[in-house]
């Protein structure tokens, strides 16, 4: 039996193990509505998507990821928060400097679960039995929390403008720094890019909020911009408003800059990093009383899953690069691999499902498998 046909046996025997867990086969359209990735995914995605159009000029995109059709499929057959699991199988597109940008993939979602450390924890031990089914068994696993992050952020009094710059920052590390030197007034880079827009921000910059607002919608609409990444003249107004506060250095902060780097370098085992947390808490002031419990209770179930937390490296830095990630993320890579490439990546996404149309949020966490990625590692059979 060829290697090729050993890893399509592997699949299949992935996809049983998903079934036997729950987790029902999903198979979303490859073409979905482009707006709803231009709304929702970050925008290192936005730039890759294969655009098209439908016979009736409805913008559409060949599917980047699995998780919001998936969330989409789920909402149209029954009621948005009922439990409810799925697994996939199938390839995404995303356009890449080298090869043609069909990537495939398997993975699993759990949307409706309230039990959440539980859920999370099921959910990572999902994905290490599937790396274990291709193969591959020295891994390396690394977690991380928004929720920490934002706990951080909302203890430091910092203006709203700054809060939501810096969220949305989490997870990208070269920019979230950049931002945080520049709060700290210590941004000395040299974006040619952001000097070209430094003299539009700074005329916006104290003027009525109102009059700006108007001047920039009335500046898309002669320039016949109606939306830009599903985003109207209005919000787009918003933004620029907000650059330039920021561009201008408002609501500087350079000792909450120095606690957020202070978090931000926190790194080590879970086991001992717990610790660690609960001193920065004392030192800082900052309550994070909740989310440091519910940190806990997910060690506790992963460690009942086998999953020991001297097993996991916390990164206190590590966020997911798509907009919708709102909590535990986390990824895994083979022991020794200098590719840097993950094999598994997934995590919560609580605010997805009532991003797209939901009354209220629902809680879900997934996660996907690189195929590709598998099939090149020492341990894999193809």
């Amino acid at each position: 039996m060829t290697g090729t046909r050993l890893f399509t046996a592997d699949i299949e025997s992935v996809l049983q193990l998903f079934q036997q867990a729950g987790h029902e086969a999903a198979v979303p359209p490859m073409l979905q509505p482009a707006n709803v990735f231009l709304d929702l995914v970050g925008e290192d995605i936005r730039r890759r998507l294969f655009l098209t159009s439908g016979a009736d000029g409805t913008d559409l995109c060949l599917r980047p990821d699995f998780t919001i059709p998936v969330c989409r499929l789920h909402l149209e057959h029954g009621d948005a928060n009922r439990q409810a699991a799925y697994c996939y199988h199938g390839p995404v597109f995303r356009q890449r400097s080298e090869g043609i940008g069909e990537i495939p993939q398997i993975g699993a979602e759990s949307i409706g679960r309230s039990d959440i450390a539980s859920a999370d924890a099921d959910m990572l031990a999902l994905s290490v039995q599937a790396l274990t089914t291709f193969g591959v068994k020295d891994l390396d696993i690394r977690i991380g929390d928004e929720t920490l992050f934002v706990a951080v952020l909302g203890g430091l009094d910092l203006p709203v403008v700054w809060q939501r710059r810096l969220r949305g920052l989490f997870g990208e590390t070269d920019k979230l720094s950049s931002a945080i030197n520049r709060m700290a007034g210590s941004d000395t880079a040299n974006d040619d890019s952001r000097d070209v827009r430094l003299g539009f921000l700074s005329a916006l910059e104290g003027a009525d909020p109102k009059a700006a607002h108007a001047v920039v919608e009335d500046l898309l609409s002669i320039a016949g911009i109606s939306a830009v990444g599903g985003r109207t003249p209005s919000e787009i107004a918003d933004r620029f408003l907000e650059q330039a506060a920021l561009a201008s250095g408002s609501g500087a902060d350079p000792k909450a800059a120095g606690i957020l780097k202070q978090y931000l370098a926190i790194e080590g085992s879970a086991d001992q990093v717990v610790e660690e947390l609960k001193r920065f808490a004392a030192d800082t002031g900052i309550d994070l009383t909740e989310p440091i419990a519910s940190f806990e209770a997910r060690l506790r179930a992963l460690s009942a899953k086998g999953i020991d937390a001297s097993r996991l490296t916390f990164s206190a830095d590590f966020g997911r690069r798509l907009d919708y990630y709102s909590g535990f993320v986390f990824e895994v890579h083979e022991v020794g691999s200098t590719s840097g490439e993950q094999l598994v990546g997934g995590g919560r996404y609580d605010k997805l499902v009532r991003l797209l149309g939901a009354k209220s949020e629902v809680p879900a966490i997934g996660f996907s498998l690189w195929l590709d990625r598998i099939a090149k590692t020492s341990g894999a059979s193809a």
